[in-house]
């Protein structure tokens, strides 16, 4: 370190060089803190922009709340007609099935489904989700046989009202009900207004779909013999944990 003597005139400077020295010190440090503090928000604001485009890309709004973009009205043959009305996807009842099949991507494993589904009118089934698990598929039947089996439809031949998954609940024309389906690797899960339903492991069973829902396959919702509405179909991917 270089040392600095004073003398004369020069003692009068310095306190106010000693000064100067330890405020281009404090200068300096302040520049490079306020700088590391720059670089770390930048690297920060990035990552959360990363997270943020991934999620975007494992999530799918599958209807708009004003078109059928994406999804084709399924030909069952005897359905009623399907239309758009006031922010919903509205599913006439029909001499059987009635419903929409999606066209695009979609996951075949590991992903959740959410949507919000109302019986208007009729004593079947106002939610037949169909869903692919790997290359085999279920369908999801809420309100069906009646107007009250919970279940999914088949497993090792037996449909929704006759399998482990059967459960009975009433439910209430023209109200909304929330589902959630959760599919996975090990399980296929579902909810109704955040109300556990279904809790279905997948090891050594064989999976089917009834004749009525063919067409729906690889994922699609339909009702039977019921007027029903539909709205918020939202898919997201599921990452897997190491």
């Amino acid at each position: 370190m270089v040392s600095i003597s004073y003398s004369g005139k020069d003692r009068l400077l310095k306190p106010f060089i000693e000064f100067l020295k330890r405020t281009k010190k404090m200068t300096i440090i302040l520049a490079g803190t306020l700088l590391l503090m720059a670089i770390l928000g930048c690297h920060s604001s990035q990552q959360i922009s990363q997270n943020a485009d991934q999620n975007k890309q494992n999530e799918w709004m599958l209807f708009d709340g004003e078109t059928l973009d994406g999804w084709e009205i399924t030909d069952f043959g005897l359905q009623g007609p399907v239309y758009v009305e006031e922010g919903s996807i509205i599913l006439e009842r029909g001499n059987g099935a009635t419903g929409i099949t999606w066209l695009r991507d979609i996951p075949m494993i590991n992903y959740e489904v959410t949507l919000e589904t109302m019986r208007m009118e009729g004593i079947d089934f106002f939610c037949g989700l169909t869903f692919p698990v790997y290359e085999s598929a279920l369908t999801l039947v809420v309100g069906g046989w009646g107007g009250s089996v919970v279940g999914l439809s088949c497993i090792d031949g037996f449909d929704a009202s006759e399998n482990e998954t059967c459960i009975i609940r009433s439910f209430q024309n023209n109200r909304w009900y929330h589902i959630r389906l959760r599919v996975t690797e090990e399980s296929v899960m579902a909810w109704i207004d955040d109300k556990e339903m279904v809790n279905f492991l997948l090891e050594d069973h064989e999976l089917s779909l009834r004749p009525e829902v063919y067409l729906s396959y690889p994922f699609g919702i339909a009702s039977w013999r019921t007027k029903a509405a539909l709205r918020n179909i939202q898919v997201k991917r599921i990452i897997p944990t190491p």
